[in-house]
């Protein structure tokens, strides 16, 4: 087999199109023999001969893992040129792994949602250049209809659906979500330890490969204590997260067994989140357990006495007896016991150390130890070439006639991978979109800010600073900036000193029918979008929104006067960090950038410093995660504006990089101008909730996902001088291409959006009936009193009349 470029270069990629396509029609061309044909009672023929990619050999194919969606589309369109149209669906039996020959025999199959995608592929490149319908039978008649399955055979498992972090079938991670996280840990008759995560989150990312290696280590513990994540991102776990009050990720909680009310749990209290450490606190959780509620799968932790190991060494037990012997601070014996716990004909007890006489009796010189009694009677110390826990454990499993019980554990509460993809949108890296602010502000206020149940003191002061700030300065549209103005003028006349999220909720939710308010409900990056859903994403957002927030205080201070915060060039600044430290859900982050701040944020003393103050950390944090397992491979963590952005920024003083900051100030100004920011693809008039309801899902499509560059980086245009800014522009009056679609027509939209059924408002239980009934009884009462006031003012001037007798 030919062999592929070592490095996925464009000319690499260009040598896999030219160079193996060839390969694969010679394969699929191959003649099965006789004594092949006949599988599963179907022809031979209608078995598919493909070509081994590199997720089955590296040698044919060494491409990385991220390229593979790129493998299906050369597949696919190559495909689709022949007129392959997949509608075989024949498959033969699985074994475990393909011929050395590259070409697969019909021992090999792959999943059904590799079909799927593949099917799909295949689909988008017909549509792309679908060859005429007379060619295209002249070539399936050449070759086998199957060989749409040779693209999910490139996609590999994790082109399909959502990326994950932790990923069903693959991983020892219990994959927990909205429905089933509650049926596993209620009742249970086992302990849980879940992990609530974010997968925008870069300390989830990186700490994923930790919680996995947990969760293989402890494997032969789920009868006891089984590991779980569940992700807080995901539009259907936002509700179930706020309900087990996770406020910040990673957040692990521990849940006993036989739990029957609902609990959040009780968080981890480990001095640190090493796999060690977290392995540890496990057991003590474990030990917490009453007698009533312990898992019964569970063997008892605590030591036992010399005495009791005494009576068993005289009577003989038909099973093997390891006496683990070891310090109180030790974990080793309590390890091996929960190791040995799906193994039968072996019991595992452990002894301090306490008692040197029995120690001496055993002839043990050094702990930890292990003493073994075997079912004929003998007995003596084993040798382990290290006293550690892997060692000891091994040594027990393999003993003759210990092997491991046949426990029927519940199936894992795994979701099942989405089918749908998210669709890639080209654009243009010197431009600033509308779509990444909105749903950047989406996701703030109606998933992160709603973790806290309720506000007050401090926390609800930093919302309305934050508030005032965004309403004051966001350059966004018209509906948009109509509703940061509503709630901050809200927020401003409350007389409350604590108040529940969810009135806040329902203002950003528009339950009241307020004309021309509106916030997209749902996520649609443009911008921010990352090769996987995982990366980028929100986090981009929220840099984009800051930077922003910090030109328009830099261009347009007049936006901050009246507000309390006018005349101070650290305000913005203060107030973003205070967002940060209060409500930003990645907790090392919100750290970091304390840090940050805490060393160098008073140095700032005008506007302009402000900017720069901002660009200079988020080019150190982007160093500082530069080669994380956070960082897009599609988008590396480089200084950022880039040389072909911003030629005039970069500078060379004795040939080393230096910036230059006059330029990077005039880049900044205008690439967070709002002269600068577009609505492409913002329009969405497909949203069937009116001013922005509940979250109702991340944006999915179905199509063929495309991670590769965008195409339309283009060198930065002339920068101008901040004096030469305009004004913030006003949207004009008339239809508008706007996330919005249905505020595109001035009237029709807005009539029926009043006329709809009253909704809650605020929380508080009124509605737009409600407020109808108090106008009318208002009026009705007010009209009342007029009548009763001429009425006394009449009856009280008949009686002076009547009464009157005048002077003589």
């Amino acid at each position: 087999m030919r062999e592929a470029p070592e490095a996925w270069t464009p000319e690499g990629r260009a040598a896999i199109q030219n160079s193996h396509l060839p390969l694969v029609e010679t394969c699929l061309r191959q003649r099965p023999r006789a004594q092949d044909s006949g599988v599963r009672g179907k022809p031979r023929s209608t078995v598919t001969w493909i070509v081994q990619l590199s997720t089955m050999d590296a040698k044919a194919l060494p491409h990385p893992r991220e390229h593979r969606r790129e493998q299906a589309v050369v597949f696919a369109k190559w495909g689709a040129r022949f007129g392959v149209q997949g509608q075989d669906r024949g498959r033969a039996p699985l074994h475990r792994g393909p011929p050395s020959d590259g070409c697969i025999r019909p021992g090999w199959d792959m999943t059904r949602q590799g079909r799927r995608d593949a099917q799909t592929a295949a689909a988008a490149a017909r549509s792309q250049g679908a060859p005429a319908p007379a060619a295209a039978a002249a070539r399936a008649r050449r070759l086998p209809p199957l060989l749409v399955l040779l693209a999910a055979a490139a996609a590999g498992p994790g082109a399909g659906g959502a990326a994950r972090l932790y990923r069903a079938g693959e991983d020892a991670v219990w994959v927990l979500d909205s429905g089933s996280v509650r049926g596993a840990t209620a009742n249970s008759s086992a302990a849980w330890l879940v992990q609530f995560y974010s997968s925008w989150c870069g300390h989830c990312i990186g700490y994923a490969p930790t919680w996995r290696a947990l969760a293989g280590d402890v494997r032969d513990w789920a009868a006891a204590i089984r590991v779980a994540a569940l992700d807080c991102a995901e539009e259907e776990n936002h509700e179930v997260c706020r309900a087990y009050n996770i406020h910040f990720y990673p957040t692990f909680r521990y849940f006993k067994a036989f739990t029957k009310d609902f609990t959040t749990g009780e968080n981890f209290k480990g001095p640190d989140r090493e796999l060690q450490t977290v392995r540890r606190t496990m057991i003590d959780f474990l030990q917490n357990h009453t007698d009533g509620d312990r898992p019964p799968a569970c063997p008892p932790l605590d030591p036992v006495r010399p005495s009791d190991i005494l009576s068993l060494m005289d009577n003989h037990d038909s099973r093997y007896v390891a006496v683990l012997l070891e310090s109180n601070s030790s974990y080793v014996g309590r390890e091996v016991i929960l190791d040995l716990l799906p193994y039968e004909n072996i019991v595992v007890k452990r002894v301090l150390n306490t008692d040197k006489g029995f120690l001496e009796k055993l002839g043990v010189s050094s702990i930890p130890s292990c003493y073994l009694i075997y079912p004929n009677g003998t007995r003596g110390l084993i040798n382990i070439g290290k006293p550690l826990r892997s060692f000891f454990s091994s040594y027990l499993k393999s003993l003759p006639d210990v092997r491991k019980k046949l426990l029927s554990l519940p199936e894992k509460p795994n979701k099942e991978e989405n089918p749908e993809i998210v669709v890639w949108r080209e654009f243009d890296r010197s431009k600033l979109y509308t779509a990444d602010l909105e749903s950047g502000l989406h996701y703030l206020l109606r998933v992160e800010l709603a973790a806290h149940k309720s506000l007050a003191g401090a926390e609800l002061r930093t919302l309305k600073d934050f508030v005032t700030v965004l309403a004051k300065l966001f350059p966004g549209r018209a509906p948009v900036k109509k509703l940061l103005e509503t709630l901050q003028e809200w927020l401003a006349n409350l007389p409350l000193d604590r108040i529940p999220y969810n009135a806040v909720l329902d203002l950003v939710n528009n339950k009241m029918r307020i004309s021309g308010i509106f916030l997209i409900n749902h996520i649609k990056w443009v911008g921010c979008q990352g090769s996987r859903p995982e990366f980028r994403g929100y986090t981009c957002s929220l840099w984009k929104l800051f930077h922003t927030l910090t030109v328009e205080a830099g261009t347009h201070p007049e936006a901050l006067d009246g507000t309390g915060l006018e005349d101070d060039p650290q305000a913005v600044l203060q107030t973003i960090r205070r967002y940060i430290h209060t409500f930003f859900g990645c907790k090392e982050c919100s750290e970091h950038f304390e840090e940050m701040a805490k060393e160098s944020m008073d140095s700032v003393k005008t506007a302009d410093q402000a900017i720069l103050w901002l660009w200079k950390k988020h080019n150190l944090v982007n160093n500082r995660l530069a080669g994380h397992l956070s960082e897009d491979p599609k988008f590396p963590k480089v200084p950022w504006p880039a040389p072909d952005l911003c030629p005039a920024c970069h500078e060379e003083i004795k040939g080393l990089h230096s910036w230059n900051e006059g330029q990077v100030l005039l880049f900044l100004k205008r690439h967070y101008s709002s002269d600068n920011l577009v609505d492409v693809y913002a329009a969405d008039p497909g949203d069937a909730s009116e001013g922005g309801g509940p979250p109702q899902g991340g944006e999915r499509e179905r199509g063929l996902a495309s991670p590769e560059k965008p195409q339309g980086e283009q060198h930065a245009k002339s920068l101008r001088p901040p004096s030469m800014l305009p004004p913030r522009p006003r949207l004009p009056d008339g239809p508008q291409l706007s996330l919005d679609g249905r505020l595109q027509s001035a009237g029709g939209a807005e009539g029926r959006r009043e006329a709809e059924a009253a909704v809650p408002f605020l929380g508080m239980g009124f509605s737009s009936l409600d407020m109808s009934l108090c106008v009318l009884l208002y009026v009705a009462s007010s009209l009342f009193l007029m009548v009763m006031y001429f009425f006394f003012r009449v009856r009280s001037k008949r009686w002076k009349v009547r009464h009157h007798r005048p002077s003589v």
